[in-house]
C-alpha cells in the first residue's frame, strides 16, 4: 500500500490504533501486531488514573516498536489540554499530540472554540497537533490557520460504533481540503465502515473500542487492517459512479431474438 505522510513522517499503514480497555497487556500487544499499525495512541491521564503501573504499561507500548501519539483524552478546558500535552511531551519524548478538548458530556463532542485556541498555543510551542474535531468546514479552516497540518474529524461520537454519521459533511471536508491529511477518528464500529471512509478518500482511520472490546481483539484488528487496505485500493481503482437508473451489465447488441425462432 502506498505510504501516507503526516507531519513529514511517511507511514505504510493507515491504521492508527488506541491502547485502552484491552483485556490484558498480552492481548493489546498481539492486537497491535495483527493490525500492522505503525502508530498507537495512549493517554497520560487515563493510564495514570486507572491504577495501572504506568511505567510498565508505557514500556510495553514502546517495546511494540511503533510511533506514539499521546492524547489529551477527557480534557475539558484549554488549560487542561495544554498542560497535559506538555506533560506528555516530557514523558514520551514526542512533539506529536492528539488534541482533545471535550465540550459536552453525553456525546463527548469537541469544544471547537477551545480546540482552536489550544491548537494555536501548542503549535506555537512546536507541537505537531492532531486535533480531534467535527466535520465542520469553518472549524477545519480555523484549525489549519492555527497551525495544524492534519485534521481528525469524528465519524460519530466516541465509542458508539455508529459509523459515518454525516457522509455529506465528510465528503465536503475531503473536497474542500484535498491536500490536507484527514484521519477519521471516533465512532467506527466495524471494518466495513473503515473501508467506506477510505473509499471516500480519507488518509487513515483511528479507532480503539471496536478492537479492544471485540470478543477476539486480535482477529478484529486483523479484519480492520484488511478493510482499510481494501478501501484504499478500491479508491485508487476508480469506483463506478452511482446512478438512479438500472443499466444492464450484459450488452444488448447481438442478443438472440427468441420470438423469431421456430
Amino acid at each position: 500500500m502506498e505510504k501516507a505522510s503526516f507531519y513529514g513522517v511517511d507511514l505504510t499503514s493507515r491504521f492508527f490504533l488506541g491502547t485502552a480497555r484491552y483485556p490484558s497487556p498480552a492481548v493489546l500487544s498481539a492486537a497491535v501486531k495483527a493490525s500492522g499499525a505503525e502508530v498507537v495512541t495512549l493517554s497520560l491521564r487515563r493510564e495514570a488514573g486507572a491504577g495501572r503501573e504506568g511505567q510498565a504499561f508505557w514500556s510495553l507500548v514502546r517495546e511494540l516498536g511503533v510511533r506514539l501519539l499521546p492524547n489529551t483524552a477527557d480534557c475539558r478546558s484549554v488549560k487542561e489540554a495544554v498542560t497535559t500535552a506538555r506533560m506528555a511531551r516530557e514523558v514520551f519524548g514526542t512533539t506529536w499530540i492528539k488534541l482533545e478538548v471535550i465540550g459536552e458530556n453525553d456525546t463527548l463532542c469537541p469544544d471547537v472554540f477551545g480546540l482552536v485556541e489550544a491548537a494555536r498555543i501548542l503549535s506555537d510551542e512546536g507541537f505537531e497537533v492532531f486535533p480531534y474535531t467535527t466535520e465542520d468546514l469553518v472549524t477545519a479552516e480555523r484549525l489549519l490557520n492555527a497551525g495544524c497540518r492534519v485534521l481528525m474529524p469524528w465519524a460519530a461520537p466516541i465509542g458508539t460504533g455508529l459509523g459515518l454519521n454525516n457522509i455529506y459533511g465528510l465528503r465536503s471536508l475531503r473536497a474542500h481540503f484535498p491536500e490536507v491529511p484527514l484521519i477519521i477518528d471516533a465512532g467506527i464500529g466495524v471494518p466495513s465502515q473503515a473501508a467506506h471512509a477510505m473509499e471516500l478518500g480519507f488518509d487513515a482511520v483511528l479507532l480503539n473500542t471496536a478492537v479492544a472490546r471485540a470478543d477476539d481483539p486480535v482477529a478484529m484488528a486483523r479484519a480492520f487492517a484488511m478493510a482499510i487496505e481494501a478501501g484504499v485500493t478500491a479508491r485508487r481503482a476508480g469506483p463506478m459512479p452511482a446512478q438512479d437508473m438500472a443499466a444492464p451489465s450484459t450488452p444488448v447488441f447481438g442478443k438472440a431474438e427468441l420470438g423469431a425462432l421456430g
